[in-house]
């Protein structure tokens, strides 16, 4: 019988009260791994090889790690490392919560590159400076948490926020401008599809959208036609289509109502878009299509 990929889970109550971060040392997590076990998390993990050499690697992507390499790891991800040759290092953990219950931004860990949810990251090497800096890091959120009380968490909650923007700082310039431009575009596009699923029924501009991602629309334009091979006009009313067909199909509602919630001038403006879109009208898709 086929065994399962191991998956380990955030113990939350491990300092009494639930607490979403923490600090452990790669040797006390090795006593869990077998030698080259793969395994994945549910929380994300951030790896900070401090001695030996050896392979890790993140879903199928191998890299050879030395100390000062740090690694980023999503929920979900398989992870493998050589255990027997990496002796030691830090791995902070934290729970997505942890920071999203927080924030204005729900999504502010995926936006980051390393955690980007359209790819595996690369592995990061600090610079002398930042190591020792991110190691003093480590070293106060391990100690905020042995003292651990209740009222302490936005303390933590700010150590980990400035331990992921040093290494989002660091992450960024080891990119090329042009791996950074794509960077950039790709959080956007991201961002505006959220967007888009969020407010379609009520907004349909691009400006709206460029708005609030604090971009131009002819900007929003141009990472979107490179990503999607479409302008970012197109896509809105693409989905706002999906939504009218879903619509059509699952519900009874009017094709004036229709036009009504979905914030067209005009029944007539309506039709004639969802024709363009579709080849046929509202009345004449719900005719074809509802069960």
């Amino acid at each position: 019988m086929k065994k399962s990929i191991p998956r380990y889970t955030f113990y939350k109550h491990k300092y009494g009260s639930e607490l979403l971060v923490d600090v452990v040392e790669l040797k006390y997590v090795k006593r869990f791994l077998a030698e080259g076990a793969a395994h994945t998390l549910t929380y994300y993990d951030i790896t900070f090889i401090t001695e030996g050499e050896g392979r890790f690697s993140i879903d199928n992507q191998i890299c050879e790690a030395i100390p000062g390499d740090v690694f980023f790891s999503k929920p979900g991800e398989i992870r493998n490392w050589d255990t027997a040759h990496i002796a030691d290092g830090y791995a902070l953990i934290f729970e997505d919560e942890f920071l999203s219950s927080f924030f204005k931004d729900p999504l502010f860990v995926q936006h980051l590159p390393f955690f980007n949810l359209e790819k595996t990251a690369s592995k990061l090497h600090l610079s002398d400076e930042l190591y020792k800096r991110m190691m003093q890091l480590l070293h106060d959120i391990k100690a905020e948490i042995d003292l651990y009380r209740q009222n302490d968490i936005h303390v933590l909650r700010a150590l980990l926020y400035e331990a992921l923007m040093l290494l989002n700082r660091g992450y960024l310039n080891m990119l090329s401008q042009g791996e950074k431009d794509k960077e950039a575009g790709s959080i956007h596009v991201s961002r505006f599809v959220e967007l888009v699923g969020a407010n379609l029924k009520e907004q349909h501009s691009v400006r709206f959208y460029a708005d609030k991602l604090c971009i131009t629309p002819n900007y929003l334009n141009e990472v979107v036609n490179s990503a999607m091979n479409l302008s970012a006009k197109q896509y809105i009313l693409n989905k706002i289509m999906d939504e009218a067909k879903k619509q059509l199909i699952y519900t009874d509602i009017s094709i004036s109502d229709l036009s009504f919630e979905l914030h067209f001038s005009t029944v007539a403006y309506f039709v004639r878009c969802f024709r363009q879109c579709t080849g046929e009208t509202p009345l004449a898709y719900r005719k074809l299509y509802k069960p």
